[in-house]
C-alpha cells in the first residue's frame, strides 16, 4: 500500500524556518518524484515543488517561492525534504506530499495528510 507521511510542520514566527519532510512507503521511491504542494486556508491546493527521480528540481514560478524554498532528496531514508526558509505569514497552509505512480493503463495521484504551517506575524 502506498503511503506517504509528512511532518514537520508548526508554528512559527515571521523570518523563522522550517523543515518539511515526507516518508514514502508501499512503493520503490527511488523510481518516482515526489511534489509538495500547499493549501492555504480558503484557497486551491498549488503546487510548491518537486524533484525528479534524478534530483531534478522544480519551483512554482511564484515569486513568493523562489529563494526561500529548497528541495532534497534522500532515497536511502525514502524521504523528500522541504525546506522553507523567511517564513511569511502568506506561507500559511497545510502542505501536502504527492506522488503520481503508474499502473498499466492509469495512473493514480497519491497524497500525504498533510502537515500545518502556520506563521504568525
Amino acid at each position: 500500500e502506498v503511503q506517504l507521511q509528512a511532518s514537520g510542520g508548526g508554528l512559527v514566527q515571521a523570518g523563522g524556518s522550517l523543515r518539511l519532510s515526507c516518508a514514502g512507503t508501499g512503493f520503490t521511491f527511488d523510481d518516482y518524484a515526489i511534489g509538495w504542494f500547499r493549501q492555504a486556508p480558503g484557497k486551491e491546493r498549488e503546487g510548491v515543488s518537486c524533484i525528479s527521480t534524478s534530483g531534478g528540481k522544480y519551483f512554482t514560478d511564484s515569486v513568493q517561492v523562489q529563494g526561500r524554498f529548497f528541495i532534497s532528496r534522500d532515497n536511502t531514508k525514502n524521504t523528500v525534504s522541504l525546506q522553507i526558509n523567511s517564513l511569511k505569514p502568506e506561507d500559511t497552509a497545510v502542505y501536502y506530499c504527492h506522488v503520481r505512480k503508474r499502473y498499466i493503463g492509469r495512473t493514480v495521484d497519491y497524497w500525504g495528510q498533510g502537515t500545518l504551517v502556520t506563521v504568525s506575524s
